[in-house]
């Protein structure tokens, strides 16, 4: 008795050892493939951005030179930003004027039908965010603006090459530094993952005269930028005074 006994718990133990031998093979192929996946997948996006742009890409879009490492680029930016006389001057001295300005610009667009009060907004490489302290006055409550350096409570940190949040989020997307962008397609990119389809992007840029000492590409024309702005259509292009910015060009995605 005790002899079958034994038998049969020998026979259980190994068919359960048959079966668990089984699953190992079946499932740890697939798990070595998501291993793999993961690390390269966050090696591929380190690798962009460790790899400084061709400045000869685009003859109308240039990137400056003078970066050797993304790390630098963002030392850089970061000088500007956290200049202590500069912020006192954006908060004091510049702060209602520019208001008032980014006002009349987004009261036109919602008279032109690009912005609505229930419009969820954002504004990329917002600094102090003027902007969006100007879009809520206006009406738009919903909005945010990010930065590498945040102010609170209009502007969160974020890194406007790969922006803290997830895919169609916005209906409304404003930047007046795109000339601040070293990888300008993925400056461009995140706009598109992160607006909604129909959602409007308005970009002020300089055509006409270089931008400052802290620009990372000067822009000759808007081809470029309908180029990059491969899932919208341009629907609007006109010249404005803003704050050394000459252009304001408007899209729209589409898919």
């Amino acid at each position: 008795m005790k002899n079958a006994n034994a038998v049969t718990t020998n026979k259980a133990i190994a068919l359960v050892l048959k079966y668990f031998l089984i699953s190992l093979l079946l499932f740890t192929p697939l798990l070595l493939l998501f291993s793999f996946l993961q690390p390269h997948h966050h090696h591929q996006q380190q690798h962009q951005l460790n790899t400084i742009p061709d400045s000869s890409a685009n003859r109308d879009l240039r990137i400056r030179p003078g970066y050797d490492s993304y790390q630098t680029y963002i030392d850089r930016q970061l000088s500007k930003t956290l200049n202590p006389k500069l912020r006192q001057i954006w908060t004091t001295r510049d702060w209602d004027r520019k208001i008032t300005v980014f006002s009349q610009f987004f009261s036109d667009l919602k008279r032109r039908g690009l912005l609505a009060n229930g419009s969820r907004a954002l504004c990329v490489g917002a600094r102090v965010g003027q902007e969006v302290e100007a879009l809520r006055r206006i009406g738009v409550n919903d909005s945010t603006g990010i930065d590498l350096v945040p102010y609170p409570p209009l502007v969160v940190k974020g890194d406007f090459h790969s922006q803290p949040f997830g895919n169609e989020t916005f209906d409304f997307e404003f930047s007046n530094v795109f000339d601040h962008a070293l990888y300008p397609e993925r400056f461009v990119g995140e706009i598109e993952r992160t607006l909604k389809v129909g959602g409007v992007c308005v970009l002020h840029v300089a055509l006409s005269r270089r931008a400052d000492k802290f620009s990372a590409n000067d822009l000759f024309s808007v081809a470029p930028l309908v180029e990059l702005f491969r899932r919208s259509e341009m629907v609007a292009s006109r010249v404005v005074d803003g704050f050394g910015l000459d252009t304001e060009v408007v899209f729209r995605k589409k898919y």
